[in-house]
């Protein structure tokens, strides 16, 4: 079961929002977000820092995955730790299925993985 954390719409997400995107290398490459910060889901502890300083000052920390089941788990370890954050409901599944752009990193069109 997945737990219950604050969650924002792919529509919903605001200008300026940052977003932090927790998914493996390989999903990152296919297709991301344009100027999402790219931190694995694996390499959070060891980048701890790293992720405070992307949520404090701000506008709202966006935490992105495929379908919104790991970065919900980042987003409640992240409060866990202090740190305020949203999910990204649905993940790049819905933001894809809301026309949202995106970017690759291969010069293909970009796809989520």
């Amino acid at each position: 079961m997945l737990p219950l954390v604050p969650a924002v719409s792919a529509a919903d997400v605001p200008a300026g929002a940052v977003l932090l995107d927790v998914r493996e290398d390989d999903e990152w490459v296919a297709g991301h977000i344009d100027g999402a910060h790219h931190i694995p889901m694996g390499e959070l502890p060891g980048r701890f820092g790293e992720v405070a300083d992307l949520a404090d000052p701000g506008p709202g920390l966006v935490v992105v995955c495929r379908s919104g089941h790991r970065s919900a788990r980042v987003v409640a370890w992240l409060a866990a730790n202090g740190v305020d954050a949203v999910n990204l409901d649905g993940g790049m599944s819905a933001w894809t299925s809301t026309g949202r752009p995106m970017v690759s990193e291969t010069g293909g069109a970009p796809f989520v993985r």
